[in-house]
């Protein structure tokens, strides 16, 4: 998995790079914006079927407001998952953050193939701006993409980062209350972006959607409601579990599972944590999903403190493949609007 903020650690793409700073001056950005040619326009714009939104809007975030007076019609996302947010509402991204590595020499980029982003991408091949685990965005290629909004939502774009993309383009950073980056609801995120594109009620509608999703989940399966869980993933030789904020702990306690909080103080603020093997306590619980490829799969499989757990003797692990086949460890682990309701339905199925 690559355990960058994203996931996938090999597992996580999300391991929150601290972004350094720049040393791109304003000018040169600001130039960049103003005399890139035309060449990219095709790269990604709105989709001519997609409704406008309604302007002007006032988006509260981490970093101050930001004011949007009309329809964007070249958008950059800086955030992890944010480009499948923003494709939730007809939208096309010109760059975005890939999240999990392309592999080399792989056409079109894997981050726009998923089964449930594809079809939405279409033939568009939009800018990569930043890969998982770089320090940072690249504010050049950002600047000459010449986006008329920015959104860093699902970041750990800090205020220094912040202040130079809002010198590009007006910026929405992540949610008001986020107290940690990766740490606010997908609720939160997926209703903080509508509002930037204009499409509050719009989204408050695709949210509540999925909501159902996970209530008829939970109410066919109360058995679930009887059970402590777990999500982890092999990482660095080690047994690595997300915390109950993440995205993948939220997935699971949505469908009913009573997640184990204890690893919420263990990772201490990250969205997840390496166990020790004194404290492979942490995961000896009545169900345990494994997100990660074959071969870290594989591993774990070998790693005795975890075969001699009682969930994994009763059969009661589900492993799911990270970016590998189906992805549905992936679908999880980006938690959008469009991944939501294909990890719900996987997720519930590997339970048997």
């Amino acid at each position: 998995m690559l355990l960058t903020r994203t996931t996938r650690m090999k597992p996580w793409r999300r391991l929150a790079a601290v972004l350094s700073a720049a040393t791109v001056g304003v000018a040169l950005l600001a130039g960049c914006g103003s005399d890139s040619s035309d060449s990219s326009d095709d790269a990604g714009n709105n989709d001519s079927t997609a409704a406008a939104g309604v302007f002007p809007v006032t988006v509260e975030h981490a970093f101050g407001s930001t004011k949007i007076t009309k329809t964007p019609q070249r958008v950059v996302t800086v955030g992890y998952t944010d480009d499948q947010t923003v494709l939730a509402f007809g939208i096309k991204p010109v760059g975005m953050t890939d999240q999990y590595p392309n592999p080399a020499g792989q056409s079109p980029d894997i981050n726009t193939q998923w089964p449930w982003t594809k079809d939405k991408w279409g033939d568009t091949k939009p800018e990569v701006i930043m890969k998982n685990g770089d320090s940072g965005p690249n504010y050049e290629k950002i600047a000459a993409l010449r986006p008329d909004l920015i959104i860093a939502v699902y970041s750990e774009v800090d205020q220094a980062a912040y202040d130079k993309l809002s010198k590009i383009a007006p910026t929405v950073g992540r949610t008001k209350t986020e107290k940690e980056p990766f740490s606010a609801p997908w609720q939160d995120n997926a209703l903080q972006i509508s509002k930037a594109l204009g499409k509050a009620d719009e989204g408050q509608k695709m949210i509540a959607d999925v909501q159902d999703q996970l209530d008829a989940a939970k109410k066919a399966h109360p058995e679930f409601g009887k059970e402590t869980a777990v999500a982890l993933s092999w990482y660095e030789n080690s047994v690595a579990p997300f915390t109950s904020t993440d995205v993948r702990g939220r997935l699971v306690s949505g469908i009913g599972f009573k997640y184990q909080t204890e690893i919420d103080k263990v990772a201490d603020g990250s969205f997840y944590t390496k166990l020790s093997p004194e404290r492979i306590d942490l995961v000896d619980v009545d169900r345990i999903f494994v997100i990660n490829d074959k071969a870290d799969t594989e591993a774990l499989k070998k790693f005795k403190l975890f075969t001699n757990l009682d969930a994994v003797k009763n059969g009661k692990v589900s492993y799911l493949l990270d970016s590998e086949g189906p992805a549905v460890g992936a679908a999880i682990s980006q938690g959008t609007l469009l991944s939501m309701p294909y990890a719900i339905d996987e997720l519930v199925k590997s339970v048997g």
